[in-house]
């Protein structure tokens, strides 16, 4: 095996002369990501993009299907679309690529400040202030999933390159974090946040409620990884690597203003 470490915008050959079976693009966020990645390579079979489900206008009727427009989210901004971007780009230089757009990904290695702020929440044995009625529905999807996927897609080559990617079960916000009390083994609290408008304060969510519909993923990989079994993946590798998560502010925004 030989590992070439790079800036993507800043290759100058090193992928010359070189053939890729597969190339995973998992940080593709604008067309330039993907244009200089493409431009550099001399030769490869397959590619594929993991994008996201920011894609979709979050006025569109859910759940969200591969086949509806992509456009503007103005929860997600800027962020989707990039996505948009550099899927076009994509799919308009290689028409056989695949892409992916997952909901909120998990698991060990997860840097974002998500199921590791419930976890420290539940260590301290702190309340945890959750969002409105905690009615909120979120739907994750597991990183050792999403490889099985792409594993699944390169032996295949499935027809539609183009999929939403996700687990079947959707949770509420008050379940996922009785899950993560739960894996930590601590009792929960909950105190319901009723009089503050911006959840992200506080939460490592937006205020954005989304399903996508997954039934073409579900032909490829008809079983996910249960959400618990998921969340203690999450936790073992946690406890072992707090410092390369990217935490944020909730607890002391928490402690100062509730």
């Amino acid at each position: 095996m030989k590992v070439i470490k790079s800036d993507r915008h800043l290759l100058n050959g090193v992928l010359k002369n070189i053939h890729f079976d597969a190339v995973l693009d998992t940080c593709s966020y604008e067309e330039p990501d993907v244009k200089d990645i493409l431009h550099e390579l001399e030769s490869y079979d397959d590619y594929i993009m993991i994008s996201s489900s920011a894609v979709y206008p979050e006025t569109l009727p859910q759940p969200f299907w591969e086949n509806q427009p992509v456009g503007p989210n103005q929860i997600w901004g800027g962020y989707g679309m990039g996505k948009i971007a550099a899927e076009k780009y994509l799919m308009a230089h290689n028409p056989n690529a695949y892409i992916l757009r997952p909901p909120y990904l998990y698991g060990p290695m997860n840097n974002v400040y998500r199921e590791a702020f419930v976890f420290d929440c539940a260590e301290a044995g702190r309340k945890f202030y959750v969002p409105k009625d905690g009615g909120m529905h979120l739907q994750f999807f597991h990183v050792e999933d999403l490889c099985i996927l792409m594993e699944k897609i390169l032996l295949t080559h499935p027809k539609q390159h183009i999929f939403n990617v996700g687990n079947e079960e959707i949770v509420t916000i008050n379940k996922y974090v009785e899950l993560c009390y739960q894996v930590v083994g601590a009792d929960l609290e909950k105190v319901y946040v009723t009089n503050h408008d911006n959840q992200r304060d506080y939460f490592s969510f937006y205020d954005y409620d989304y399903t996508l519909d997954i039934t073409e993923m579900k032909k490829l990989l008809p079983v996910q990884k249960d959400l618990l079994e998921g969340l203690k993946e999450s936790y073992g590798w946690y406890k072992e690597h707090r410092d390369e998560v990217n935490k944020r502010g909730y607890i002391q925004f928490i402690d100062n203003n509730f």
